[in-house]
């Protein structure tokens, strides 16, 4: 609950920082995740089982990506047909005057060299105990990010007026995705005979693998940590190849679902090409909403 009060703190302060210091903050926020995932991996490479744990880790991880984003479109899909008109308006892939998005995200590549590069320091004795205070003190790395994130949150004026404009509408999509999320999670726990907590902690990420990953490491160890980290991953690179056949067999709406947290940055790009003005100021709102509610979610269900 510390990162939680953390947070809202951070969205406290931001509404006082000037606009100005928000690329010195992304920065800092790309360095101190970076770092905390490459904590992760000394700590998954110093493990003596883990190499041969990996398949298993792998297979687990998938099943969370899968499961919780199928979860998320079945829900929201008939709550945007009951409450949002459907949300079948034309299309932006239908505009020959618009560019192709930029699909790749170099994040994702710095996320798994940071990761593959922490196992490679912690296989070996001699690092894994040179980079020990890193590992052993990456808890308060973890709460610098959260305040950092509180303060991206509290710096976007524009929020309360989106939110204003469409009332409760606004909560139809991240509500649906999260449900439907936590459902894919409790589905997972009695496929795979896990503890229910721990399954509904690792579908919570909700696409977010930087945090989810390190924030239940913290509670709950490296392996967790590391099924947690790339089952968000896994969610963000399948949601590039859903999003375009969400938006044309259901509606423009539900191809949010797929995105979860990553609907306000990473993804968007597909989804100002796949859907439509209004749904882009929808998925900018869920992927702030998803973010802000993927501490809480984590740290209340395990």
């Amino acid at each position: 609950m510390l990162t939680i009060a953390i947070m809202l703190l951070g969205v406290l302060i931001g509404r006082f920082v000037p606009a100005s210091c928000k690329k010195a903050n992304e920065k800092f926020q790309l360095c101190a995740t970076l770092l905390l995932i490459f904590s992760m991996g000394i700590s998954l490479g110093a493990r003596d089982s883990f190499f041969a744990e990996l398949g298993r880790i792998g297979g687990q991880s998938f099943l969370f990506c899968l499961v919780p984003t199928i979860g998320s479109i079945a829900a929201v899909y008939p709550l945007t047909v009951r409450f949002m008109d459907g949300g079948r308006t034309e299309t932006s892939a239908d505009d020959p005057g618009r560019p192709a998005p930029k699909t790749k995200d170099p994040m994702v590549f710095l996320a798994l060299g940071a990761l593959l590069g922490g196992i490679a320091c912690g296989a070996y004795p001699q690092t894994a105990r040179l980079l020990a205070p890193l590992s052993d003190h990456s808890e308060a790395l973890l709460y610098l990010l959260m305040a950092s994130v509180g303060l991206s949150v509290g710096q976007r004026r524009g929020l309360l007026a989106i939110i204003r404009h469409y009332h409760v509408k606004i909560l139809v999509i991240p509500a649906g995705i999260i449900a439907g999320s936590l459902l894919g999670g409790l589905l997972c726990a009695f496929l795979v005979d896990w503890p229910v907590n721990e399954a509904l902690s690792v579908a919570g990420g909700l696409g977010w693998y930087s945090l989810a990953g390190v924030a239940i490491t913290q509670l709950a160890g490296p392996e967790l940590g590391s099924i947690a980290f790339l089952a968000s991953l896994m969610r963000e690179i399948l949601a590039f190849f859903l999003i375009g056949i969400t938006a044309r067999r259901a509606n423009a709406y539900t191809a949010i679902a797929p995105a979860a947290a990553t609907s306000e940055d990473t993804t968007l790009p597909m989804l100002i090409r796949y859907t439509n003005e209004e749904t882009v100021v929808f998925a900018v709102v869920n992927g702030i909403l998803c973010s802000a509610v993927v501490p809480v979610i984590i740290a209340l269900c395990y």
